[in-house]
């Protein structure tokens, strides 16, 4: 018979020498219910068995042992999407050239370099707009664009056909992304296919594999390690792939290393994204760089992972220290890291500087409306709710909720 989580937990902690008062004191929950925890009274908890392993030096078992014994998907996390069915190019083409003739009633002059300049200017607006508001504000734009970039394509010849296709390859790419900000999973993979579609439809497979990092992403927030690491390996062996794309596969699957417990793993990739990350050259394409647009990428996704390592502490300080470079502006990625800082802070038992840093984290989190940071926000609130006699969670505690129950 399987070892339960709680025998694995007391094993482990009587190894490392720690009394049960001990170790409650260090991971910030109580004796009484880590004594459930261990008698198989209550089902293993993910976050606390990522504390514990974190602070027993367990090498990730506790981590995998929780895996193994959830009882099934965690209703705050996204189900996983439907698969969708793949469309090969002339289909693409022919869609577009259908909806070109439905949206203007036939076909339309060949578009010269102005025009095509000024469609990708449109869509940098729209995303920048993207980084600092809500989804919903983009997502109708952005689908327009992608249908109406496309019908051009399907009615010009190359080279212009292939530029088009590349560019509502971008944009629907993108447009994946907002859905799943969104909370729809299964219009974000949707989509996220097509824009690989779209690539290879345009005589590039830049887009295409980064897709798949895209899909990994999905695989990411909900939970599911094995899907997060196997997708990113599959970008990484696309053919001509470029370093760019290959280093944020690298970041994706030391998230899911991370996710699985493995910190030697998660290491690996991660030094050697930074490494490749570092010397990739500027992306000149005619279409708009792949990926986050976040001074240090790797750097922030290591401080997230470290959380998901059940080492809340070291998190915070290098999430604190990244967060510091990012701009103002940048809304959503601010809402994003600050929200798992925050959480960080909380898991450490920092609950004064968690209080304290968290109203601008909230105030950026309103702004974008994102799901995938909703996420963080409650796991944040189910940790504060230890705390809730606690001064400073009192006062921050309706702001919080007001940002997990407000409807856009």
């Amino acid at each position: 018979m399987t070892e339960s989580f709680g025998a694995l937990l007391r094993e482990t902690r009587e190894a490392a020498g720690v009394s049960l008062g001990a170790l409650a004191k260090r991971v910030n929950y109580s004796k009484s219910y880590l004594s459930k925890i261990e008698n198989d009274v209550k089902p293993p908890n993910a976050t606390l068995a990522r504390i514990c392993d974190g602070d027993l030096g367990a090498g990730g078992k506790l981590i995998a042992a929780a895996l193994a014994h959830a009882p099934g998907q965690d209703a705050d996390r996204p189900a996983p999407a439907a698969a969708s069915r793949t469309v090969d190019r002339r289909q693409v083409l022919a869609a577009g050239t259908a909806l070109g003739l439905a949206l203007a009633g036939g076909p339309r002059p060949v578009p010269d370099e102005p025009v095509i300049t000024g469609m990708r200017t449109m869509f940098e607006h729209l995303r920048h707009l993207g980084t600092q508001a809500s989804p919903a504000l983009v997502l109708g734009p952005l689908i327009a664009q992608v249908r109406a970039v496309h019908a051009l394509a399907a009615e010009n010849a190359d080279p212009i056909r292939s530029r088009l296709l590349l560019l509502a390859a971008r944009m629907a790419e993108h447009t994946g992304w907002m859905q799943q900000e969104a909370g729809d999973d299964r219009a974000a993979l949707w989509w996220t296919r097509h824009a690989a579609e779209l690539g290879r439809a345009g005589g590039d497979q830049e887009i295409a594999g980064y897709a798949l990092v895209r899909e990994a992403g999905l695989a990411l927030y909900r939970q599911d390690p094995v899907s997060t690491i196997g997708l990113s390996r599959q970008a990484q062996a696309v053919e001509r792939a470029s370093p760019r794309t290959i280093a944020l596969a690298l970041r994706r699957e030391a998230q899911g290393h991370a996710l699985a417990g493995d910190a030697a793993a998660s290491e690996l990739a991660f030094d050697r994204a930074a490494e490749l990350l570092a010397s990739s050259e500027v992306d000149s394409r005619p279409y708009p760089a792949l990926g986050s647009t976040a001074p240090e990428p790797v750097a922030l996704a290591r401080g997230w992972a470290l959380c998901d390592l059940g080492r809340p502490a070291e998190s915070a300080a290098l999430l604190d220290r990244e967060l510091a470079r990012v701009p103002a502006t940048s809304r959503r990625t601010r809402a994003r890291f600050g929200s798992r800082r925050a959480l960080a802070l909380a898991l450490s038992g920092e609950i004064d500087e968690c209080c304290r840093t968290l109203p601008a984290t909230l105030e950026a989190a309103a702004h974008v409306d994102s799901a995938t940071v909703r996420l963080d926000l409650r796991e944040l609130a189910r940790s504060l709710s230890r705390w809730r006699d606690h001064g400073a969670v009192r006062e921050v505690y309706p702001s919080l909720s007001r940002v997990l129950h407000r409807h856009y």
